[in-house]
């Protein structure tokens, strides 16, 4: 299987990464882009560069993987194209794309977000109009980038306000926890490293176990004690409230800005 992919920003080189990583041999792997210094960036790793034609010629899977103000100008190159398209763009629909590629064209939807760059990502795979074998092949791709998610289409700005833009919000809460700690008395790096450290070990934990993040928040808020006080402090502030309107907020941009 060959990959080719338009576009050469971080998505796509955590898609390098992480296609290299799951064995992929790097001469499988052609990606075009506007700035040679980007994809100077992408030849580090072996693969091949090329234009958006010699991209589109070469690719069993074509990625897009440029910003969605970019998607008028190279969907009309790809008109009659007829295998499998994936579009990990936010407000650009199937249906938009299959406009201009064909009614009949294949094309897969994806939401990664940025944590992809640390092979830890989470990306939902729409499977609307999907054959089995191009689902699994949309899947195995994005698995070497982290976990996967499939979902239909309907639920795409949810998952924009959830997992897409939710590393904003995580980022948002470690820098906040560590000015906490720097208000305590601790250094910056100090305390943003035990910030970055809880965040990460806190997810893997409940990923890990299965279990409930109110039975977890449970488990850590002895009768009595410190964290308790913390929490109790949180939602006197309305922390729980603020984040579900961060979701919401995005979600509902993701929706107006639908094409």
């Amino acid at each position: 299987m060959k990959i080719g992919i338009i576009g050469a920003g971080n998505m796509a080189r955590a898609i390098v990464i992480g296609l290299i990583s799951s064995k992929m041999r790097p001469d499988n792997i052609m990606a075009s882009d506007i700035s040679e210094k980007k994809l100077a960036e992408l030849k580090k790793y072996g693969i091949k560069t090329g234009t958006n034609e010699q991209v589109t010629r070469f690719a069993d899977v074509l990625i897009l993987a440029v910003k969605p103000n970019v998607y008028d100008a190279v969907l009309p190159e790809l008109e009659g194209f007829k295998k499998l398209v994936v579009s990990i763009a936010a407000g650009i629909s199937i249906g938009y794309i299959r406009g201009f590629v064909g009614d009949d064209s294949r094309v897969a939807r994806v939401m990664p977000n940025t944590p992809a760059l640390a092979g830890a990502g989470m990306t939902a795979v729409c499977s609307d109009g999907l054959s089995d074998e191009d689902l699994s092949t949309v899947k195995k791709i994005f698995a070497s980038l982290g976990r996967v998610l499939v979902i239909t289409e309907n639920y795409i700005d949810a998952v924009v306000g959830v997992s897409g833009s939710g590393p904003a919000y995580v980022f948002t809460m470690i820098d906040a926890m560590a000015d906490g700690g720097v208000a305590c008395g601790l250094t910056k790096s100090d305390a943003l490293l035990l910030a970055a450290q809880t965040v990460f070990g806190s997810a893997k934990l409940m990923l890990e176990t299965s279990m409930h993040p109110s039975e977890l928040k449970d488990s850590v808020c002895s009768p009595g004690g410190t964290t308790i006080d913390g929490v109790k402090a949180l939602e006197s502030r309305g922390f729980r409230a603020a984040v579900i309107e961060a979701v919401e907020a995005a979600c509902e941009k993701s929706k107006r800005l639908k094409k």
